[in-house]
């Protein structure tokens, strides 16, 4: 796997485009199985161009959507789905601005070399998005390319990143999953906490978490606490997976302002995991968050908390 600016792209041989947000890298990536048809029909490799930030984050002054994958995540995914590179774009109010026409010139042709660009049927590109599917002909028989627009199905099935952000967002991590073929995942740096769970017996992993993560509702999970490598790191050797109950919320019952993320890997009081890069699979939500009348009442919920997350993970 590569993951590029395009400036840094390296000089070579054609290859098969895709272009999009992708994020979240789900079930119902028509688009991207349709490029990776394209690029085994003509032995060539295959590279996904995607953005950061989100472009509506850019172009529309609209707060930032809640990320399901970030970038290193995202081409790990597409990489696994047949992607041969990922081409991260910062998008920018310059990139914004560009043409259609120097958009594809500049980054299809004098950069990525397409011989086939595939996009949705209702793609747009270009300042004020100006650039359609007919555009992208025109200007594939201009620079030597061809363009196919994928016809997206409108039904009740269809999966999007909207719909999976609404069910990790009501803590529906069940129904998430089965959309996205995975459990959905949170990642962070371990830091340092109030030290509370360690108190009570269940030490937790505090996640400091990038923003605009989607982290699903607040309340009490069944999961998989996971190490992962940092950016360049070889995959994590050794012991790198624990079944964990996870809470999500402010702790209320110590009258908590800010929302955190922590993992109590079952059984384990002996992980030293600050500094860290860990995830968090989220497999079930087990209760919403509560306030308590006092530590015991807690300790004893926190006890039953282990309990289910065990039976649910079969751990």
């Amino acid at each position: 796997m590569r993951l590029w600016g395009v400036g840094d792209v390296p000089p070579g041989g054609r290859s098969v485009v895709t272009i999009g947000v992708f994020d979240g890298v789900h079930r119902g990536q028509t688009i991207m199985r349709r490029a990776v048809d394209t690029g085994r029909e003509l032995g060539l490799p295959v590279v996904v161009v995607t953005f950061e930030p989100h472009p509506d984050s850019v172009v529309r002054d609209q707060p930032h959507p809640m990320v399901l994958t970030p970038s290193e995540r995202k081409a790990q995914l597409l990489t696994e789905c047949g992607a041969d590179a990922v081409c991260v774009l910062a998008f920018t109010r310059e990139l914004s601005q560009l043409t259609a026409e120097d958009f594809v010139r500049q980054v299809l042709v004098e950069e990525l070399h397409a011989t086939a660009v595939v996009v949705g049927e209702n793609f747009r590109f270009g300042h004020k998005a100006a650039g359609d599917l007919d555009t992208l002909h025109r200007l594939g028989e201009k620079y030597d390319f061809t363009a196919e627009g994928v016809r997206l199905v409108a039904d009740a099935d269809t999966i999007t990143s909207t719909l999976i952000r609404r069910f990790v967002d009501e803590g529906d991590v069940v129904q998430a999953a089965a959309e996205l073929g995975r459990p959905h995942r949170v990642q962070g740096v371990v830091v340092r906490g109030a030290r509370r769970g360690r108190d009570l017996g269940f030490p937790t992993a505090n996640l400091e978490l990038p923003a605009h993560t989607a982290v699903p509702a607040d309340g009490v999970y069944a999961g998989w606490l996971l190490r992962t490598p940092r950016a360049g790191e070889p995959p994590a050797t050794g012991e790198a997976r624990w079944p964990a109950a996870v809470s999500v919320g402010d702790n209320p019952t110590f009258g908590g302002q800010a929302r955190t993320v922590e993992a109590y890997a079952l059984d384990r009081e002996d992980l030293d995991l600050y500094g860290e890069h860990m995830a968090v699979d989220f497999v079930a939500r087990i209760r919403p968050m509560l306030r308590f009348s006092g530590v015991e009442e807690l300790v004893a919920e926190m006890a039953r908390d282990v309990e289910r997350s065990r039976a649910l993970l079969g751990a």
